[in-house]
């Protein structure tokens, strides 16, 4: 009986594959590079590099424009963040779990800033501000940021809403529990990674908007907004490079963060 010898087989990459290695190498090449730079001696973004340092990070703490810059945007973000997440978990229930007239309206237009263009919208907020005598400050940049992440939690946490059958909430108010008490006890409890997911998504796209902020912010600023200003200097480049990398290094872990929580929901 003879015994027939696979032929080992020879590696040959698809089209999907090498599409997918260029689209990823087209991507993260300029991060790369970004974050190598921030390590650069000179002053100018060419190669050979001149030398390792981390002066450029040393500078980055003792400059007190940006400290002020960061606690702004931090402030802004992790507040509009909070609202958009509650605002948009109140909307999510509202199209998940009930039937009412005009629900087809309401979800196109809570849904309408995820499809205006950001500048559109901060000139728009802004013709509204002034024209009814409200000072822009960092709060407007917070309602601003509002408007514009309160779809985005909206849809994460529907998403996880319809994962999950309603006889869940009926089998508990069956039990003796209200509305309330169901939705604390258990309707939020299940949703608890699709909610952190939609803080974590509005955190980010607070932390990275700009358009609208810019509009907005007054005398005020933000980490987007101080970034912009420093690129009207040259000798400020290096330092823009390095405030550049550590946003994307940030950026990348709560768009991970987010990942995983979004694989818990699904």
């Amino acid at each position: 009986m003879n015994v027939l010898r696979k032929r080992p087989q020879r590696f040959s990459p698809s089209l999907g594959a090498i599409y997918f290695w260029l689209f990823t190498l087209f991507m993260y090449l300029p991060i790369g590079l970004l974050i190598l730079f921030s390590f650069n001696d000179g002053t100018t973004l060419s190669f050979p590099l001149r030398g390792f340092t981390l002066r450029w990070y040393e500078a980055l703490w003792q400059s007190r424009e940006l400290i002020t810059a960061v606690t702004n945007s931090l402030l802004v973000g992790i507040l509009s963040s909070l609202v958009a997440t509650v605002l948009g978990t109140m909307a999510a229930l509202g199209i998940t779990r009930f039937d009412f007239p005009g629900k087809s309206l309401f979800l196109s237009m809570a849904a309408m800033p995820l499809v205006i263009p950001a500048v559109v919208m901060g000139v728009a907020m802004l013709i509204v501000f002034t024209r009814i005598g409200i000072p822009l400050t960092l709060w407007t940049v917070g309602i601003g940021h509002v408007i514009i992440n309160t779809p985005y939690a909206m849809l994460i946490v529907a998403a996880r809403l319809a994962g999950f059958e309603a006889h869940v909430e009926e089998a508990a108010m069956d039990l003796g529990a209200d509305y309330w008490g169901t939705l604390r006890r258990v309707t939020l409890p299940m949703a608890a990674p699709a909610l952190a997911a939609a803080f974590l998504s509005s955190f980010t796209t607070s932390l990275d908007e700009f358009a609208v902020t810019f509009f907005l912010v007054g005398s005020d600023t933000t980490l987007p907004v101080y970034l912009y200003s420093q690129l009207r200097f040259p000798s400020r480049l290096p330092l823009v490079v390095t405030l550049a990398a550590v946003m994307m290094v940030i950026s990348v872990m709560i768009v991970i963060a987010v990942e995983k929580l979004r694989r818990m929901t699904s």
